[in-house]
């Protein structure tokens, strides 16, 4: 076989690109990404945490959304103007922390995530003592159920949060860490 009939094999191969992820996978391995990536661990609660972390941020901030949606149209739906006040109130504030908290699945990034830590905790205390404290209990059944439930599903939630913030903006305003540096 003469030199020139020979396959030049020198060249280098590039493997074709992976296929993207999409669907359930790829929300899955957001969900428990503990990388970078996800953020920057918060900083515990009153110096230590409280319990061990095991919901992802992402998942927390899913169910944030739906705890406030279902929070305001469980009063919307109520036939009683107090609980429908309260359901508004309620849910309309944990929508609008959600959007200006400092994690992936907002729209802007002004509030820290420590900060939004102790929002979950009022507001969970705040959806349990509403329908008691302002008298729609007995008028009101199933908004009173609906918030109650949401409140002491929040408390829980956020005490096994394993909270992440993106930019590093901690309670204070201080950035402790600068993200480009993880992993680096």
């Amino acid at each position: 076989m003469a030199e020139s009939q020979v396959p030049d094999l020198s060249l280098p191969f590039t493997p074709p690109p992976p296929e993207p992820e999409r669907g359930i996978r790829r929300v899955v391995r957001r969900a428990l990404d503990k990388s970078a990536a996800a953020g920057i661990p918060s900083r515990p609660l009153l110096g230590r945490l409280p319990v061990r972390r095991w919901i992802p941020q992402d998942v927390h901030s899913v169910l944030d959304y739906q705890g406030g949606a279902a929070t305001a149209l469980a009063g919307i739906l109520s036939g009683d103007p107090v609980a429908k006040a309260a359901g508004l109130a309620l849910g309309s504030s944990v929508i609008g922390v959600s959007l200006l908290t400092d994690y992936r699945m907002s729209l802007t990034k002004l509030i820290p995530i420590e900060a939004h830590e102790i929002a979950d905790y009022a507001y969970g205390a705040a959806a349990i003592l509403a329908p008691f404290v302002l008298g729609y209990a007995k008028r009101s059944r199933m908004a009173t159920v609906v918030h109650v439930v949401m409140g002491l599903r929040s408390i829980l939630v956020a005490l096994v949060t394993d909270y992440r913030c993106q930019t590093g903006m901690h309670l204070g305003g201080e950035l402790a860490t600068d993200p480009e540096a993880i992993g680096g």
